[in-house]
């Protein structure tokens, strides 16, 4: 069964785009840094991965790579092109959800929160996403995170009663869209401290000149599990 099932997320149109899209680059080049900071072997957790378009690159990279998505169709697509990548041993795909991985306590060397956690639908399943995220992390593990920004939206956008950083108003469901400062916070008090390997950067987010609001504002951060 799909748990996603008639959401856009297993719409054919959608698995087909994510089959194709191409790596985050910035995730390449630290994920790079970090097993060569390791020692060339390690394992990474790709939450919501997809259809593994970062998964296949890390497992060509040396990272041992364990994929999770609630998406049926895209977990397919994903384990497609992982074996026509020929990482097949190299990569696992499991339906999970991001709030309960099913993976070892301290187990990763990599931690990968790309474009997954912008789509809990409370503060709750944030935070425990991010909990589960520092369950797995070894002690030093980096998070890689890319989330929707609060500046997607208007500043008069109100948040869904009793939350502080969910909102309806992007695509008509809860999302999650925060601040830097609530970023920030919310990583620490789950147990990540910012990384200067990929400092905290806004894409997208309209100017005085370009006021009209299209696409998302991203954060893009790395973090490292607190020892």
């Amino acid at each position: 069964m799909d748990p996603l099932a008639g959401t856009p997320w297993s719409a054919p149109g959608t698995v087909s785009g994510f089959s194709t899209a191409s790596p985050n680059e910035v995730l390449m080049a630290f994920a790079r840094a970090e097993l060569d900071r390791i020692g060339g072997q390690g394992t990474a957790v790709d939450i919501g991965c997809g259809a593994a378009r970062n998964a296949v690159p890390l497992a060509e990279m040396g990272w041992s790579v364990i994929g999770t998505d609630l998406s049926q169709p895209m977990l397919d697509a994903a384990i497609e092109r992982v074996e026509n990548s020929g990482v097949s041993a190299r990569v696992q795909c499991m339906l999970a959800p991001m709030e309960g991985l099913p993976v070892g306590d301290a187990s990763a060397d990599l931690v990968i929160a790309h474009g997954i956690w912008n789509l809990a639908t409370s503060s709750a399943q944030f935070r425990q996403s991010v909990r589960e995220a520092a369950r797995v992390a070894k002690p030093s593990a980096a998070l890689f995170v890319f989330t929707f920004s609060r500046h997607t939206l208007p500043d008069s956008a109100p948040p869904v009663a009793g939350e502080s950083f969910v909102f309806t108003q992007f695509s008509g469901r809860p999302q999650c869209f925060l601040t830097e400062e609530q970023l920030l916070t919310e990583m620490a008090v789950g147990g990540f401290d910012p990384d200067p390997g990929v400092p905290l950067r806004e894409y997208n987010r309209p100017t005085a000149a370009t006021a009209q609001r299209g696409g998302p504002v991203i954060y893009e951060a790395a973090f490292r599990r607190r020892a």
